[in-house]
């Protein structure tokens, strides 16, 4: 193996270093076109899931304790990459702000697969229409993948799942739940494939989602909407079932992150 390339920080204009420092998100999504472009992994722990998925990384950006630290397996993994190191108010102030955990690995996307590819063989799928905020986007992936999800699917208007906070809050969930963005009518797609679907939604004709008969759909897809307006009313009109979960106190609904916590764990994506 490579013995690790450690390359002190001297010059912040480096334009080796844009990547973590000047590149927007979708700078990030389009910088390597024609290629796939990248995005930014933070933390030992988020970086391994990333590296075990199969992801392929650029180089590494961290804080010098923890080369011999936290940060060794993944150093040792990166061996014969780029590897930055300074100290973490350098890499604060080249940043702007501070690493969780001292290390950042940019990383290349993959190409996407088709819906039909992941969900064949899925039993519990969740389609998210339009959320928009990437911090609900990560809590999702990671409800997902603590609680049994198959595969995401997200429509075009979603926030990124690779955008460098979705990855954070995850907590690599978006590297452990197979996913890819959907086209058109996606509805018809899952049912092709021997889905029925549930929209978690706000209507008068919802069913509470303890209703025994989604849990017992052998194939399900869980669809929840937008922050604020939720799912549009064509799309609930289009899905088998439309649920909602019972809420006390006048409170109306949950945070779309926290009810998809609640819906994955009631619509039986645990095993």
């Amino acid at each position: 193996m490579d013995a690790p390339k450690l390359r002190e920080i001297t010059d912040f204009n480096a334009p080796e270093l844009d990547v973590y420092a000047r590149l927007s998100e979708r700078e990030l999504l389009h910088g390597l076109e024609p290629e796939r472009g990248c995005f930014i992994a933070e933390s030992p722990k988020v970086v391994g899931r990333a590296l075990d998925a199969g992801y392929e990384p650029l180089s590494l950006l961290l804080d010098r304790r923890h080369v011999e630290g936290e940060a060794r397996e993944i150093v040792e993994r990166c061996a014969g990459l780029p590897i930055f190191v300074s100290s973490q108010e350098v890499l604060t102030q080249l940043t702007g702000f501070h690493l969780t955990r001292g290390v950042l690995c940019a990383m290349r996307r993959k190409e996407e697969p088709p819906p039909e590819e992941i969900c064949r063989d899925a039993r519990r799928v969740a389609v998210l229409e339009d959320v928009m905020n990437p911090t609900n986007v990560g809590a999702i992936f990671r409800s997902a993948a603590a609680l049994g999800m198959d595969a995401v699917l997200l429509t075009r208007g979603c926030s990124d799942p690779l955008y460098r906070r979705s990855v954070r809050v995850s907590m690599g969930g978006v590297f452990a739940v197979p996913w890819t963005h959907v086209e058109g009518d996606w509805s018809a797609r899952l049912r092709a494939l021997g889905f029925r679907t549930a929209a978690m939604a706000l209507t008068p004709e919802a069913l509470p989602l303890g209703a025994p008969e989604p849990a017992a759909e052998e194939k399900l897809a869980v669809v929840l909407g937008t922050e604020g307006d939720g799912l549009a009313r064509r799309t609930i009109e289009q899905c088998d079932y439309a649920l909602r979960i019972p809420m006390s106190r006048g409170v109306d609904s949950l945070n779309v992150a926290a009810a998809s916590a609640v819906a994955f764990w009631e619509l039986g994506g645990r095993r």
